[in-house]
């Protein structure tokens, strides 16, 4: 699709709408021209791709272009090498230093967040079903559907992780996919 076509396409599209056949009649064959001509160049573009016989590289992409041949996406490694050299390597940087994490503890006159039940029933009510499912694969639709009974469950586990200022292991993995 060129430019020169698609200003044509349009060209037709408004002498239709106009109700004039004599400038419909013309825009059409002007169009049906035009198109002729892009193939003809189109193909003279895919044959001149195997006219030098030496040249096997530019035959290769004529027929990749005639097949609309894509190469699929390279695959991850499943060699755990390459995480194992990024940590060691982001790891060095920790060991250099000589402070000692310490985990800080809010003020006694600091109110700790709580959650009610309603509020997250409400935010379960709220999940977007359309939305693709997160790294638990559970779906946004059955989240909302059982958010009356998941609620309380939910609140238990979020007040207790909030009053302790340690978020649970299971909330914080990932899962990685190359969908």
């Amino acid at each position: 699709m060129t430019a020169k076509v698609r200003a044509l396409l349009k060209s037709r599209a408004s002498a239709f709408r106009a109700g004039d056949k004599d400038a419909l009649r013309t825009a059409r064959a002007k169009l049906s021209r035009a198109i002729r001509e892009v193939k003809r160049t189109h193909s003279q573009r895919i044959h001149g791709h195997f006219q030098n016989s030496g040249d096997t590289r530019r035959m290769w992409q004529g027929i990749q272009s005639i097949t609309n041949y894509r190469p699929a996406p390279p695959a991850c490694d499943s060699d755990a090498s390459l995480p194992d050299a990024l940590n060691s390597f982001y790891a060095r940087f920790e060991a250099q230093t000589d402070v000692t994490a310490r985990k800080s503890i809010p003020p006694p006159e600091d109110q700790v967040l709580c959650l009610t039940t309603a509020d997250v029933r409400k935010t379960l009510s709220g999940v977007n079903p359309q939305r693709s499912a997160g790294p638990d694969n559970i779906p946004g639709r059955v989240l909302r559907e059982c958010a009356e009974q998941l609620a309380d469950v939910s609140t238990d586990i979020f007040n207790i992780s909030l009053s302790s200022a340690v978020i649970p292991t299971c909330l914080k993995t990932t899962t990685l996919s190359s969908t």
